[in-house]
């Protein structure tokens, strides 16, 4: 089964323990700015203002955060809630975990908001895996910090 042996935590920023923080920021740090190659300023205000999940493997010193996503309250950058920040670790890619990652991402949200549309922007070359929870196409092509991103949206059920 897709992500197996992933225990998922939704917790709101205030929610989060010192040690779920740094391993959010540890893993979106190692993907984005040093594995993509991508300087940017990861701290951008708004986790604060969002609900965070984040898939965990392992027990006691071996409990590694495998998977992530942040959603941006309704109101915040959109009207819709967001999700952004996106990450799996290297050590779990082909295993299904983003794709559980996310599964869980939507189902959270569908729960918090109900009937609330969901907006995301992803790269480029996940349109495809987007489509496939239902996200549509809401916006041309950009560049984010280098990297082609398109906007999409999941309407509201």
């Amino acid at each position: 089964m897709a992500g197996e042996g992933v225990d998922w935590q939704w917790s709101p920023w205030t929610g989060l323990e010192r040690e779920s923080l740094y391993a959010i920021l540890r893993l979106r740090q190692a993907v984005f700015v040093v594995e993509q190659n991508c300087p940017y300023q990861d701290a951008d205000g708004l986790d604060a203002t969002a609900w965070h999940l984040g898939g965990w493997r392992g027990e006691g010193d071996a409990r590694e955060l495998v998977a992530y996503l942040r959603v941006v309250f309704p109101g915040v950058n959109y009207e819709e809630p967001s999700v952004g920040r996106v990450v799996t670790a290297a050590s779990v890619r082909g295993q299904g975990v983003g794709r559980a990652l996310t599964a869980e991402g939507v189902a959270r949200v569908e729960a918090q908001y109900p009937g609330a549309a969901i907006r995301i922007s992803a790269q480029l070359y996940l349109k495809g895996f987007y489509r496939g929870f239902g996200f549509e196409v809401v916006g041309e092509p950009y560049e984010e910090d280098g990297i082609p991103h398109i906007e999409m949206l999941r309407p509201g059920r």
